[in-house]
């Protein structure tokens, strides 16, 4: 059976992406969907890269952006500092890049390039890795970057009145434009919670990989999900973005 397989965010944790391929057996049927953020947090940054490159030959796979993709790319193409990411993991990342030959990091800003901000599919169905803005939706954005940055679509999610119906003027229109939409980005560990989370139409699959909580890949159809170790417990010696 062909099945379309969502990747939370992965942070660095090859261990934990190894885990939740076996766990969910995963297929070269599968359609792959990779919500983004592949860097910082854990110590195999490069590495997870590697992975995905070499997964692109064999699968099907949608790779899209999330924002410390995004930091890391301007720091490789530009020597950007950004103290900001560099105290939210990029500095762990900076060193891994360091012992990197010029010829791999361009490999490594070729594949960094092609991710996508959003992907739609024939469903209506949207896959993102922080939300949009604009209210006639993704095609309409005024701000790019809000792909990969905001936090505003999530945040109504959790705090929608579920008594509100949505054919009322109250009901958030951007609920209204998709079957579903499929985001990362905000752990929902800051919920309290380590398992993808549904509010609204919209499914949160950061559970949390970056700091206490495990890696998880989620069916689209059938909701069914596996997940690696708690990911610290993978790298004992290290503290992610703890």
């Amino acid at each position: 059976m062909n099945r379309t397989l969502i990747i939370g965010d992965i942070h660095g944790a090859l261990k934990a992406l190894h885990q939740i391929f076996k766990r969910a057996d995963v297929t070269n049927t599968d359609t792959l969907i990779f919500l983004g953020d592949y860097v910082d947090g854990w110590s195999e940054s490069p590495e997870v890269i590697d992975f995905l490159i070499a997964l692109k030959t064999t699968h099907n796979c949608i790779f899209l952006k999330g924002n410390h993709d995004d930091l890391l790319l301007q720091w490789l193409e530009a020597k950007k500092d950004n103290p900001q990411w560099f105290n939210h993991g990029g500095r762990l990342t900076m060193e891994k890049y360091n012992l990197l030959s010029q010829d791999e990091k361009q490999v490594h800003i070729d594949f960094l390039k092609t991710l996508e901000n959003y992907h739609l599919d024939e469903h209506n169905r949207l896959f993102i890795h922080a939300g949009f803005t604009n209210l006639n939706g993704v095609t309409y954005e005024y701000f790019p970057k809000m792909f990969y940055w905001e936090r505003t679509l999530w945040e109504n999610a959790l705090s929608l009145d579920s008594t509100i119906e949505k054919d009322s003027p109250y009901y958030p229109k951007r609920f209204n434009l998709y079957k579903e939409i499929f985001i990362g980005h905000t752990p929902v560990t800051r919920i309290g919670e380590t398992v993808p989370i549904n509010k609204a139409n919209i499914w949160n699959v950061d559970t949390g990989a970056a700091f206490k909580g495990p890696l998880t890949i989620l069916d689209i159809d059938t909701k069914q999900f596996w997940q690696s170790d708690p990911v610290y417990q993978l790298y004992p010696e290290e503290n992610g973005r703890n």
